[in-house]
Formats: structure tokens, sequence, C-alpha cells
């Protein structure tokens, strides 16, 4: 059995986790504080919340910079991490794969138990982070080899496996957008779910300046969202999206063309994917959302450049290398 911590902010975790399910020879069994996925093929473990109630109580919950999230006597935390124990426990896990907590993985290698981490771009040799890709049995990087995060250690890179980009989308036939009636092409704007930097207003004044194009927007605040937005992908002539992991997997199986606009995370995770975007030429990247005037000349470059270089990005195959990576890990544990 494989236990797979899914965190609980923006949904690019839990579509990884459902993906990798789906593949994975062996029980997967998912803990979480979200509710389980319809599509889940294994057991599921509600974890209690650890960032609920007065911030101002949390004390220092890096620990003096020893970790990332630890609210100081919060009962939520206690419970998650005794809930995480006890199964632990319970069942002898072959391999828990953390996506993504330092203290998750910190608490079950404690506990003896084999940790796979899955890694994030940016700049992660931090002290919390140094200490979670050490103690790994296995690394998965969901982004190509050919184009690796730079300045990893070699022992780092030693225990790395490039999936490459994937999502619930893979292995579907991306559709091509076909020719409006009217001769307007389309614009589909892709808002994360774990936060934004673009103001309503923005938006209306890029579309005010972009003759010719019509743009829908999924996600975020003022968008509405569908439980499969891959009709509205594959539709698209250019899609506009953040640098999260997940939009960026999900435009890449839908092979679209896309200006990509990275915003502000930790430790730079996504200005850090859109530099690697650039390096290997798979979508118009701009490193801030681009004043109004700058719009429609971008839409013209990224709908020209097309979208068939995202194959480099996201084979299709990634969650079957992860999955089968992962198993392959457990059965090393189980015999050592």
């Amino acid at each position: 059995m494989i236990g797979y911590y899914v965190h609980h902010q923006g949904n690019g975790h839990l579509h990884r986790a459902r993906s990798i399910a789906a593949h994975c020879p062996l029980t997967v069994t998912g803990l979480s504080s979200l509710p389980p996925p319809d599509d889940w093929p294994g057991p599921w473990v509600r974890l209690p919340r650890d960032d609920d109630g007065d911030p101002a109580t949390f004390g220092d919950v890096t620990a003096g910079g020893r970790l990332h999230w630890a609210p100081v006597l919060h009962a939520g935390l206690r419970g998650r991490m005794a809930r995480i124990a006890e199964w632990i426990a319970a069942t002898s896990p072959a391999l828990l794969v953390s996506d993504v907590s330092v203290e998750v993985a910190l608490l079950a290698r404690l506990l003896g138990t084999p940790t796979a981490v899955v890694a994030m771009r940016g700049e992660r040799t931090d002290t919390p982070h140094r200490t979670a890709y050490d103690l790994a049995e296995l690394l998965l990087a969901p982004w190509p080899s050919t184009l690796p995060e730079p300045g990893w250690p070699g022992h780092w890179r030693a225990k790395t496996v490039h999936t490459g980009a994937f999502s619930r989308f893979d292995g579907r036939s991306p559709a091509p957008a076909g020719e409006p009636t009217d001769g307007t092409r389309r614009v589909l704007l892709l808002m994360g779910s774990g936060g934004r930097d673009i103001s309503a207003a923005e938006v209306t004044a890029a579309r005010a300046a972009s003759p010719g194009w019509q743009w829908a927007t999924l996600g975020g605040p003022d968008g509405r969202w569908t439980a499969d937005p891959w009709p509205a992908l594959c539709a698209a002539d250019v899609v506009v999206t953040h640098a999260g992991q997940n939009a960026l997997a999900e435009c890449a199986a839908a092979r679209r063309p896309a200006v990509v606009v990275p915003q502000e995370r930790p430790f730079g995770e996504q200005a850090a994917t859109g530099r690697a975007l650039a390096r290997g030429r798979l979508a118009v990247v701009t490193p801030r959302w681009p004043d109004a005037d700058d719009w429609a000349a971008l839409l013209e470059q990224a709908h020209a450049h097309g979208g068939d270089r995202w194959s480099h990005w996201a084979p299709g195959d990634g969650a079957t290398n992860a999955a089968r990576a992962l198993a392959d890990a457990a059965s090393t544990g189980r015999t050592a």
C-alpha cells in the first residue's frame, strides 16, 4: 500500500494525485483535508485542517525557520499529525508520497516509512525543503528532463524521476479550435483557485484592447467554473494562463497556443516555471500582466507560435511514469 498526502491549497495537487492513483498497480490511500473525489480508487483518510482559527495565536509557524507550517498549540495540526501516525501504525505502508508538505514527509520518515516528495520549481534550498528532499527516497519532477530546474545538487538529481507534465486530460484527443463563423477568435483566460494577481479591471482593459478576440474566463472569483473545462480549452484559439503546474499541464494536453503570465508564489515557483517554458520555446511568456495596449500583439504572437511544442512538456504518459516510479520505490522499500 502507498499513502498519498494531498495538500488542500488549490486544485493541482488533487488532480495530480487522481491521475497517478488511477495508474498505480498498488492500493493508494489518500490523506487530505479535502473530501475524497468520486473517482478515487482506494481508501481516503480525512484530516483536520491545520490553518483555521485566529492567525494571531499561531505563534512561530516555522519553528525558527526549520519548518514551513507548524502553528503552536493548534488542535487541527495536532489532530492531523496524530491521524497520519495512527494510519501508518495500522497499515504499515510501503511508501508515503507528500504532495506537498515538508512536515508530513518528516513525520512519515520519523515513523520509519520511506517517502517520495513531489518536487516543485523555484528556490527550494531553504532548510525545510532541503531536509525533505534530502531524506526522500524519490523525487517526482512533473516536468521534462530536457528542462531541469537549475542549481539542484547532484544527490537530488540522482534520485529524481522526470515524468513530464501530466493531467486528468491525458489520453483525450485534442480537438481543433475550428473557425468561428463571425471571424472572431477566442481567448480562454484560466484563473487559478490557489490565489490570483490579476484584477477584474485589468482583464476588462485587455479585452477592450484586443478587438477581434472574444474572451472567456474560467476560475477566479469573477469567472465561472466547470467540472470539465476540456471543451473550453479545445475551443480556444489562445489560452491565457498563470504558470501553475496543473493549468499548464491541461493547456499542454489540449496543445493550445498560450500566453503564460507567472503569478507571485512562495519560493518563486511560477517565475521559475515561466523561465523553463521560455527556454523550451513552448509558449509566449511575459513576467507580469501586460499593459492593455500590448495584448493584441501578444495574442497574435501566441497564435502564430501554435501549440505543437507542448508535446515536449507533456508527452502524455507522465501519470503512468509517476505511478510506475512510486510502485518501484515501494517494492524496493519492502525488499529492504
